[in-house]
């Protein structure tokens, strides 16, 4: 593919996600557009990267993601890229907001 249309059609598949006005239209777009294979290795892929952030071991991700040894070398190598950085920030950041969020609640009542 011709790289200049290549990017152009990132950036259109970007905006689509972007658009999309919640998590659950995104979920249900994820569904529907990757087979289920695809979508599990995306989604293994992402949970193994974050679980090593963590510090989880590399047997504790094998036994409990049915990661091979050759998902997590992958996946701690892609720790080091700025997309998945910034990808596992903004969990974190959902995370951290998340325990907040019950936190106040538990205050207001």
């Amino acid at each position: 593919m011709n790289p200049s249309l290549e990017r152009q059609l990132l950036r259109t598949f970007a905006q689509m996600i972007d658009d999309l006005e919640s998590p659950k239209e995104i979920e249900i777009f994820f569904k529907d557009f990757f087979d289920q294979d695809e979508l599990a290795k995306y989604v293994k892929r992402l949970a193994v990267a974050y679980w090593l952030k963590k510090g989880r071991d590399k047997e504790n991700i094998q036994k409990n993601l049915q990661a091979t040894p050759k998902e997590i070398s992958k996946a701690q190598k892609s720790l080091k890229k700025e997309g998945v950085s910034l990808a596992l920030k903004k969990i974190e950041a959902e995370e951290w907001a998340s325990v907040w969020a019950k936190r106040i609640k538990k205050f207001s009542k």
